[in-house]
């Protein structure tokens, strides 16, 4: 068998030879290099900002003083095997709330580098004004609840720490102060469902355009933890703790063993945005398939050259037979020159696609009057798998012709019958 610098040269020759439908093809693969580089720019990146916002702007495992599974009735452990049916069952009163709080919050703190904090949240009414709105006040710790979250970044007017100067303070957002009227260092009635009142002053403001990818809505208020608990009238009791890691992957797999040990749920943000992520992967099939469908579209180029010099070239592969050229060969020569198209063609796609990418990163943008910056993905892994696919393509439109070269008959050729 010849070598494989010799086909190459073969090969080689070929395309120059056809300089024109050469270069055709290998600005067809360009393209479809170029416009796969910037689509899946776009999206990819899109998608890890959006996978940032979620690890971001809350705590990676959120621990609630409820159970995934309801409490098993004694009479149905007494008599596991027995057809138990229980009538006229009243529901037990009990004060909801993580019990051994302080010490699932230790073993949170355990973690390596993890941060940890207890929380109580529950529903209460403000007043201001005549006016009245329902919401959902969280109890927290300002020392810590800052490096949970980046509600620190989208206040105005004041800083969560000044929870502990005013422990009569509230933090509300913006729309639901201007709908109340309200504005800051305003008094407001707050009211638990309890009946218990508590006059708390406007801190500070949430704006919910403060471009930090953080906003709890509307309807959330931020108070001391001890004014709190005072409030809903649960002293020392917190309903949950918030915890954030130094890897957010590890989430589901530390939640999944410190509930197995605590029986509370520990929910991780992947399980939070289960929905929201099972969304990514098909919008990512969706995405891909369309790329590929361009690269596919693309790689006909290649096809169309190679069948064209397969053609022409008909009487020139009989002669490479009768010298001695294998069958194989004059396949991998027609593999080669596809190959070879693909090359460059990804090679002039992947400066295509920076300059794609780049203009899109340039593009004057503009969101709610502030300036948009679209993310983009610019990592190797798009231009691998760019490369590696219209590779993938290029083999295969090639094959078709290149196996059709083989099979040529040389006898019949040189006597003039083909």
């Amino acid at each position: 068998m010849s070598g494989l610098a010799v086909l190459a040269d073969i090969a080689l020759a070929h395309l120059v030879v056809r300089a024109r439908q050469t270069v055709v093809a290998m600005l067809g693969v360009a393209i479809g290099v170029g416009f796969f580089l910037a689509v899946s720019g776009m999206m990819v990146g899109s998608q890890k900002d959006f996978i940032r916002t979620l690890i971001d702007t809350a705590p990676h495992i959120v621990v609630r003083d409820e159970r995934r599974d309801p409490s098993r009735q004694p009479a149905l452990d007494t008599f596991p095997q027995a057809a138990v049916r229980i009538y006229d069952l009243r529901p037990q009163e009990e004060v909801r709330g993580l019990k051994d709080w302080p010490a699932m919050l230790a073993d949170a703190r355990a973690l390596p580098g993890a941060v940890a904090a207890p929380s109580i949240n529950g529903a209460v009414t403000v007043g201001f004004a005549g006016r009245t709105a329902a919401v959902a006040l969280n109890g927290v710790d300002p020392r810590l609840e800052g490096q949970l979250t980046k509600i620190e970044e989208t206040l105005s007017g004041g800083k969560l720490v000044d929870l502990e100067a005013r422990p009569d303070g509230v933090i509300i957002s913006r729309p639901l102060a201007e709908r109340m009227g309200a504005r800051l260092g305003d008094t407001l009635i707050v009211t638990a469902p309890s009946g218990a009142l508590q006059r708390m002053r406007i801190l500070a403001l949430i704006e919910p355009d403060a471009g930090a990818g953080f906003y709890a809505g509307d309807t959330v208020a931020y108070g001391l933890l001890r004014t709190a608990q005072v409030l809903f009238a649960r002293p020392n009791i917190v309903n949950q703790l918030h915890i954030r890691l130094p890897v957010p992957d590890d989430a589901q797999r530390l939640a999944a063993r410190l509930e197995a040990r605590w029986g509370y749920k520990w929910e991780s943000w992947q399980e939070r945005s289960a929905d929201i992520l099972n969304l990514l992967v098909v919008r990512n099939v969706i995405m891909y398939a369309v790329i590929l469908a361009i690269l596919a579209v693309a790689s006909f180029g290649i096809y169309t050259a190679v069948s064209t010099s397969v053609a022409d070239k008909r009487r020139d592969i009989a002669i490479l037979r009768a010298m001695g050229f294998t069958a194989g060969d004059v396949q991998t020569i027609f593999l080669i020159e596809g190959v070879l198209v693909a090359i460059l063609g990804a090679a002039l796609g992947f400066g295509v696609g920076t300059a794609l990418l780049e203009i899109l990163a340039r593009l004057p943008l503009t969101m709610g009057g502030k300036p948009l910056v679209l993310p983009l993905d610019r990592g190797v892994g798009q231009y691998l798998i760019a490369g590696g696919a219209s590779m993938a393509a290029a083999l295969l439109a090639a094959w078709l012709p290149a196996r059709k070269a083989a099979n040529v008959d040389p006898v019949s050729i040189l006597r003039g019958a083909a």
